[in-house]
């Protein structure tokens, strides 16, 4: 961009016409972001990131404008104020993540990490069962729905038949039934609910 058009940029500025500093945001914000991202090391720009420190000048120059009638004498005067004023909030924001950034650890370079694993099952285990669950329901009929929910909560075949009244025989014809109508209609075993044994 020519000399002359940033003149023009600069006079607009120092008059407080918002739509001339958007022009001038546009045309040094390249740069400026360069420049941050030049000297932000990986673990800060989880903190944060380029654009961060730029927008954050921005806010600080349209203010500095409007309300405390900052002028600039030319395009090169703006451009190494920019320049000092990036460096300065870069600076601030490092200083200020300085600590937490010392103190991380990535969780998978723990050693607690295996501790904390789960015993149970993944989530994408208890998906299936809750859909293959579903599926059961549907093809029970529901005067046998609590059976299922027994045998699904470890109740034993036995214990099935004295809190239904049922005999164990029919316990165990039911619920083998059962298992090969789940795996006739959808080819998965239902063996996580051990419907066979007793």
């Amino acid at each position: 961009m020519g000399t002359e058009h940033l003149d023009q940029l600069l006079a607009g500025l120092n008059s407080s016409d918002p739509a001339v500093a958007e022009q001038v945001f546009r045309t040094y914000e390249p740069y400026l972001r360069m420049l941050v991202r030049r000297e932000l090391r990986v673990a800060l720009r989880r903190k944060f990131d380029s654009s961060d420190v730029v927008q954050s000048v921005w806010a600080d120059l349209i203010e500095g404008v409007r309300e405390r009638a900052w002028r600039f004498a030319d395009a090169g005067h703006l451009q190494a104020f920019l320049i000092r004023l990036t460096r300065h909030r870069f600076i601030d924001l490092c200083r200020k993540h300085r600590h937490a950034v010392e103190r991380e650890e990535r969780l998978a370079d723990h050693p607690a990490t295996q501790e904390m694993e789960s015993a149970g099952p993944k989530p994408s285990e208890v998906a299936r069962r809750n859909e293959l669950w579903d599926q059961i329901l549907a093809l029970c009929p529901p005067e046998h729905h609590e059976l299922l929910r027994l045998k699904l909560n470890g109740r034993s075949h036995a214990e099935i038949a004295t809190l239904t009244g049922l005999h164990p025989n029919s316990v165990r014809r039911i619920l083998a039934g059962l298992a090969e109508r789940v795996e006739a209609a959808n080819g998965r075993s239902a063996r996580w609910l051990d419907l066979r044994q007793g």
